[in-house]
């Protein structure tokens, strides 16, 4: 249901207070203007602190600096006039107990008048005892076709008229962003050029980025890393070449749902990050990195609606691809945390989104514990599938030392004895085996020449691989794995092997 529809709805079922978080105030009451107009071209009055009540020559002004007056000229209104007060700001006012009482006062009053209160603020903070009063509305940024009419608009003052397909790239790009910084990035384009040109398009995308920056929740994050830099894990390699194509307009046609998303459970440093990064460049969509922690704010309800605005805000970048990294530890034991129920509703909204979101944001979710996660997050229909990541046998230890050096060494890799360095280095995780490399070249820089295959064994010996310090945990993710509960991300390890012999199942079916 579109915003449109669902405001009609509240206005005619005669929901007397109704609350809109939102930071685009003036496309907001463009919305609402329209909804009057077809509601039987209601009334509509503005109110601000500063100025008071706007547009009506006999009213203008009323109201100025006294929100309790703006509330009582609901009543000065005849009862069967229908109309809508628009209320600026109104926020910061209802934790004073003459605004509360009067809304609730208003709020038993509007139930039998065709009248409505509509509360405009920039943030959501709705005082617990106003609760039962407020309606909250959610009021999205503006979809593909709105900003294409709005492109359009600008572009037709420059007379000029650019190809479909340019228009379509333009209107991409712009997704995410509200109207008015929409009208002030291309404004910004065509006061430098005359018109809009194809360098523009880096233009939108510093705004993007400066507009994810400054939510302070999520981070566009770059993505260079391809699916070939990831060293084993051909399961899930496999798995996601067959879905490179999924987002497109084909596959939609073909019937196919759009991916939702992927959960990766293994220990640190077995390239779970790395591969939300490969994903989002091999499918050439933007990548978005949710800091969970960042959700959670000091104010009562700010972690909801900070919760809200990372989904909005990603799905208006959609298709992108939304990394969420170790989100085991945001919500491990939120049962027990003493925060007045604020991370079990956070993590209610969070999985609510994941099983029934329709827009195709991709979700990467790392988790290093997977038995600090609540059952909920591990029900089907959250994510696409759970993959296991475990430490890497020789054969892919080799392949991971074969990248590194590649990129370290593009002109020698083959001076180094790679099936040696795999096979001396067992229980190495791709951290620790890129850390060897790492001390390696510090040794040989230090004495003045290249480093060689004996520096990275003689660096490999000082580590001391977490498989050996954390023999526990990884015991249990192996013994969880092999019970079935997640796919296996490597093809040829031994846990496989138990894992066909429980199943009972032939590899191909794996």
């Amino acid at each position: 249901m579109s915003f449109a529809e669902e405001f009609e709805l509240l206005l005619r079922a005669r929901y007397p207070a109704i609350y809109i978080a939102t930071r685009e105030e003036e496309r907001l009451e463009n919305a609402i203007a329209q909804c009057a107009r077809r509601q039987g071209n209601r009334a509509v009055y503005i109110w601000d602190f500063v100025e008071g009540y706007q547009g009506n020559p006999n009213d203008t002004g009323f109201g100025r600096r006294n929100p309790l007056q703006a509330l009582e000229f609901v009543e000065k209104l005849p009862a069967s006039a229908p109309a809508i007060f628009i209320l600026r700001d109104f926020h910061r006012f209802l934790d004073d107990i003459a605004i509360s009482r009067k809304l609730r006062n208003l709020a038993k009053l509007l139930k039998s008048q065709p009248k409505n209160l509509v509360l405009v603020s920039s943030q959501l903070a709705v005082p617990e005892d106003l609760s039962e009063v407020l309606t909250v509305l959610d009021f999205p940024l503006p979809v593909a076709s709105e900003i294409r009419e709005e492109v359009e608009r600008l572009l037709s003052a420059t007379g000029s008229a650019p190809e479909s397909k340019f228009l379509d790239e333009v209107v991409r790009c712009c997704q995410g962003l509200s109207t008015e910084r929409i009208r002030r990035v291309l404004a910004k384009a065509i006061a430098t050029h005359g018109q809009l040109e194809p360098d523009d398009l880096e233009l939108i995308l510093e705004e993007k980025r400066t507009i994810i920056r400054q939510t302070q929740i999520l981070e566009f994050y770059p993505a260079t890393e391809r699916i070939s830099d990831i060293g084993g894990l051909d399961n899930l390699k496999d798995w996601l070449l067959r879905r490179g194509g999924a987002f497109s307009d084909r596959a939609r046609q073909y019937g196919l749902p759009h991916p939702r998303g992927l959960l990766l459970v293994g220990i640190q440093g077995t390239g779970k990050s790395l591969t939300a990064k490969a994903i989002a460049h091999h499918w050439h969509l933007p990548l978005l990195r949710l800091d969970v922690g960042r959700l959670f704010g000091g104010l009562v309800g700010e972690s909801e609606s900070r919760t809200r605005q990372m989904i909005q805000v990603a799905e208006a970048l959609a298709p992108c691809v939304l990394w969420i990294d170790e989100i085991d530890k945001a919500f491990s034991g939120f049962d027990s945390k003493g925060d007045g129920g604020t991370t079990s509703r956070v993590f209610g909204t969070f999985i609510t989104w994941l099983a029934e979101k329709t827009s195709p944001v991709f979700v990467v979710a790392t988790a290093n514990n997977i038995g600090s996660l609540p059952p909920e997050m591990l029900r089907k229909g959250r994510f696409d599938e759970i993959f296991f990541v475990g430490l890497p046998d020789q054969e892919e230890r080799q392949a991971i030392f074969e990248v590194h050096l590649s990129r370290l060494r593009p002109h020698n890799p083959n001076n180094y004895d790679i099936e040696r360095l795999a096979y001396e280095t067992p229980d190495f995780s791709g951290a620790e085996i890129e850390q060897s490399l790492i001390e390696a070249m510090h040794i040989g820089f230090s004495q003045n020449r290249d480093f060689t295959t004996d520096d990275i064994l003689e660096a490999a010996s000082q580590i001391v691989p977490l498989a050996r310090t954390a023999q526990e945990q990884i015991q249990f993710l192996k013994d969880w794995a092999a019970a079935g509960k997640a796919r296996l991300a490597s093809r040829s390890t031994p846990l496989r092997s138990r894992m066909q012999r429980q199943l009972h199942k032939p590899e191909s079916d794996l």
